[in-house]
């Protein structure tokens, strides 16, 4: 069984990885490196005469081939270690009877790691820009980190508990947010609003395309045995 789990996590985990970064190289590094050009200096929002124009620049991925493998590597590394949680949990809710492990299901389990990982988080904190000013990371990272598993504990809660108690799961949905994410008490951004915005947005799209393809992947190879 550890041969089967260790094998459908990390294929799954490099298929999904790839077409991340592929996701990316095309929708999302370029928006990035523009930002960089903000981060930078080489350009500036909000000018001397206080225009809040700037011209929007076409940056190509160029030839940072070291740069662009490294970003391959990462996806493929941070989702086959997602991709190894994400069986464990099928394993575990399929060995003990409260469901069967299909393709179709795995595209419903690589959604709630997006909802748990990216997007919940992603509501106190986005996906921010080079440049942006946030607050102390420490504090930011334990508010990330709380979230992704107050949030998984409440979609495990809601799918798997029977009765009254299953709505256990919606306090832990809500309980990172009422406490809320820290913040800085001014804003402090560089670039364009509508740059870090298209910035967040093009960051959670990819992320949810390749969580459903490691969901389904995942699902697909388990299902087969690894």
């Amino acid at each position: 069984m550890t041969n089967r789990l260790l094998t459908s996590g990390i294929l799954a985990g490099a298929v999904a990885g790839v077409i991340a970064a592929l996701l990316q190289f095309y929708f999302v590094i370029p928006v990035l490196l523009e930002g960089e050009l903000f981060e930078t200096g080489q350009m500036v929002h909000f000018a001397a005469d206080g225009s809040p124009q700037s011209d929007r620049t076409e940056v190509s991925l160029g030839g940072e081939f070291g740069r662009h493998a490294l970003t391959l590597g990462f996806n493929m590394l941070g989702y086959a270690g997602f991709g190894l949680l994400l069986v464990a949990l099928m394993a575990l809710a399929e060995t003990r009877g409260l469901t069967t492990i299909t393709p179709r299901q795995g595209l419903i389990w690589g959604l709630a790691g997006f909802i748990a990982v990216q997007l919940a988080p992603a509501i106190g904190l986005p996906p921010e820009l080079p440049g942006t000013v946030g607050a102390e990371i420490g504090p930011r990272q334990s508010w990330w980190m709380a979230t992704i598993i107050s949030t998984a504990i409440g979609l495990w809660c809601l799918a798997f508990v029977k009765g009254p108690l299953a709505l256990i799961g919606v306090a832990f949905l809500l309980a990172p947010h009422l406490v809320g994410a820290p913040h800085l008490d001014a804003y402090w951004g560089v670039a364009p609003p509508e740059l870090a915005a298209e910035f967040a947005t093009l960051s959670l799209g990819t992320a949810a395309a390749g969580w459903t393809i490691l969901g389904f992947a995942a699902a697909w190879l388990w299902s087969r045995g690894g």
